[in-house]
């Protein structure tokens, strides 16, 4: 049993490294291009700022970090055994993201999909200690991916002409919103999932704030969302840490 305990923990920090690295392989991503869609998607409300992206700097870093720290310190913990699965399943699939994503947004939708149910899984199932190392990395990813999924989702729709780009920003956004809410309330004290959350919401409005008439219905859901997820924060870290047992 701890001989596959420690194997889980070598392959996370395996996949978290090669998951860090595909930027470098690659000519990275901020964003798809308009003209990978048949119905070209240029400036698309629901898109961040291209300045949001630097996220990801933080993530991989942290990620690494953690999964560093589990194998080293924690491989036949149970609190991190548990996590270990799911988080490897979307950190595998990330690692070929970028690729996927420069050809084909179909496949990478369904990709960042996947990678952010699994990070959720992965989550929800985190102990509670080590805060810093396992339930910080992976609520920061779980949180942006929850973001990027929903708007790459919005890209679909709007680029495959299924709903204009306004409805399918407003959807979608809605839709990120609920799940958000959700997942904090499952973990309350997760101040990272809703903090990468607020940092897109942060990116969409400035996008949307750009040249030109401002996106008013854009940037006051992405304000709403943002104050809803800050008390939802808040009321989390106001509660009395659980009693371990």
């Amino acid at each position: 049993m701890q001989v596959m305990e420690r194997m889980k923990a070598i392959l996370t920090l395996t996949a978290a490294l090669a998951f860090a690295v595909s930027p470098f392989t690659t000519s990275g991503f901020n964003g798809f291009s308009p003209d990978q869609f048949p119905v070209p998607q240029s400036n698309p409300p629901v898109q961040p700022a291209g300045y949001a992206f630097a996220i990801w700097g933080v993530i991989y870093v942290w990620l690494i970090l953690g999964a560093g720290f589990g194998l080293l310190k924690r491989d036949i913990d149970p609190a991190w055994d548990r996590t270990r699965w799911p988080l490897f399943a979307s950190l595998v699939v990330g690692a070929a993201w970028i690729p996927a994503a420069q050809v084909s947004p179909p496949a990478a939708t369904v990709m960042i999909i996947w990678m952010a149910v699994t990070a959720i899984i992965a989550l929800v199932r985190c102990g509670r200690d080590d805060r810093a190392w396992l339930r910080g990395p992976i609520a920061l990813y779980a949180g942006w991916l929850t973001a990027a999924s929903c708007v790459a989702t919005a890209l679909m729709l709007a680029g495959y002409g299924v709903t204009g780009p306004q409805s399918a920003a407003i959807m979608m956004l809605a839709l990120a919103l609920a799940i958000s809410v959700a997942v904090l309330r499952a973990r309350p004290r997760a101040w990272g999932y809703g903090a990468a959350v607020i940092w897109a919401l942060a990116g969409i409005i400035v996008a949307n704030a750009g040249p030109g008439l401002p996106n008013w219905p854009v940037m006051a859901l992405c304000a709403v969302g943002i104050a809803l997820l800050g008390s939802q924060m808040w009321k989390g870290l106001s509660r009395p840490a659980p009693v371990r047992r």
